[in-house]
């Protein structure tokens, strides 16, 4: 693992740029925004947008100067802080800091998924089943995992003194943690296969997601042994989208260097069930990732499927702040469930930025009326999962204006 002296020039280069930007006085502020939003004292609706698929179009790789590798990795973060603050504008935080992660080696769950993919990288996949018996459960193995410290210093070493004297080098370990056990069982037994089982053999459901659950948790406390996890960083990409800011976090007790799930945010998600009954999502879902959930401090749910109709149950996870709410929910429903004890991190359609015409009116429109249905909420405005912006950044960089004009002016009204 090396780096030239050329790419080090770049990298020094766009590391001065980003440095000049995080020490804007507008970067606090916005932190300090979205820690009172996080804890529930919000200002204004917050906007934040990322790209995603986009950013191919945006700020392609091919565009990029460093070799490929960890040059050019670091080079495409500077050069997407830069793309924020030049182009996007949203209430991101830009930081001054490198991130280099906790090298972390995961022996896996002893079973692969399989896929048949079509030769365009982004068409329809179809999951091939790998779990196709209920003795076949019993080949799921619980992950181990160890910690590489050797390769993590010698990594972090050779960034700060790429980056010495311009940003700090932070050694960042999982900061929270995420899972979707009821996903990640669609994936080994197949979309088809899961919807009977969950009539017909609902004991092989149980089986394999309280197994998935027991790896899910081993991991997590094989990180903290290690003492692997980091305190959230507050840019820190929370649940389906959202920041880490709160000083609700570290949980009381923390010792200051030992940091516990109970320092941290947690997720969980079961997209897969968007149209399973309340009652079955919270027996072969909910139940199982509430085993996981209460260990964090503070938690997030949900990412695209609509959860309007599920909210009694989604509200009995421990320590609940962060709910998504998709563009297939209902806002009204959504609204009057969450009211001001809870983040109604709305994801608005992404389709909006993808279609054949561009309608800017009809963009601001559609944001109006959302912002006066959520009157009284704690609102966050999310645009991600955009696959494409047919080739047009000038979209999103729209919607981001016209977001942000919106919700202030929504607040100052």
């Amino acid at each position: 693992m090396a780096i030239s002296p050329k790419d080090r020039q770049t990298l020094r280069e766009l590391g001065r740029k980003v440095a000049e930007i995080a020490a804007d006085p507008v970067q606090a502020q916005k932190a300090a925004m979205w820690t009172r939003h996080n804890d529930l004292q919000p200002e204004r609706p917050l906007v934040l947008v990322f790209p995603e698929g986009s950013w191919r179009e945006m700020l392609p790789r091919e565009g990029m100067t460093c070799e490929p590798g960890i040059a050019q990795d670091y080079e495409y973060d500077l050069r997407v802080r830069l793309y924020y603050r030049e182009h996007l504008r949203d209430d991101n935080v830009i930081e001054a800091e490198i991130y280099t992660p906790v090298i972390v080696h995961n022996t896996g769950w002893g079973v692969d998924e399989a896929q048949t993919r079509p030769d365009d990288s982004l068409g329809a996949f179809h999951i091939e089943p790998v779990l196709n018996t209920e003795a076949d459960v019993d080949r799921l193995q619980i992950p181990q995992v160890t910690v590489d410290w050797a390769a993590t210093r010698e990594r972090q070493a050779l960034l700060a003194e790429v980056f010495d004297g311009i940003l700090p080098v932070v050694v960042q370990g999982p900061a929270g943690y995420g899972l979707a056990p009821i996903d990640q069982y669609a994936k080994l037994r197949g979309l088809d296969r899961l919807f009977l089982d969950l009539v017909d053999n609902p004991a092989m459901v149980h089986k394999a997601i309280g197994r998935l659950v027991d790896g899910h948790l081993a991991v997590i406390h094989a990180l903290e042994r290690e003492g692997a996890l980091s305190l959230p960083n507050g840019r820190h990409y929370t649940g389906s989208g959202g920041t880490a800011f709160t000083e609700q976090l570290p949980s009381p007790g923390f010792d200051g260097t030992h940091v516990r799930p109970l320092d941290q945010w947690g997720f969980a998600t079961a997209q897969i069930f968007s149209e399973v009954s309340p009652a079955m999502h919270e027996e072969f879902a909910l139940q199982y990732e509430k085993r996981v959930l209460e260990l964090f401090g503070l938690n997030c749910y949900g990412c695209c499927e609509p959860l309007h109709h599920k909210l009694d149950i989604i509200k009995t996870i421990p320590r609940l702040r962060r709910v998504s709410i998709s563009p297939w929910a209902d806002v009204d429903v959504s609204a009057e469930s969450l009211g001001d004890r809870y983040i109604f991190s709305w994801k608005p359609n992404p389709a909006v930025v993808a279609g054949e015409g561009w309608d800017q009116e009809a963009v601001r429109q559609g944001l109006r009326d959302f912002l006066q249905r959520t009157r009284g909420c704690v609102v966050e405005m999310i645009l991600k999962d955009t696959h494409t912006c047919r080739h047009q950044p000038q979209r999103i960089h729209d919607w981001v204006r016209i977001a942000r004009e919106e919700a202030e002016a929504f607040y100052s009204g």
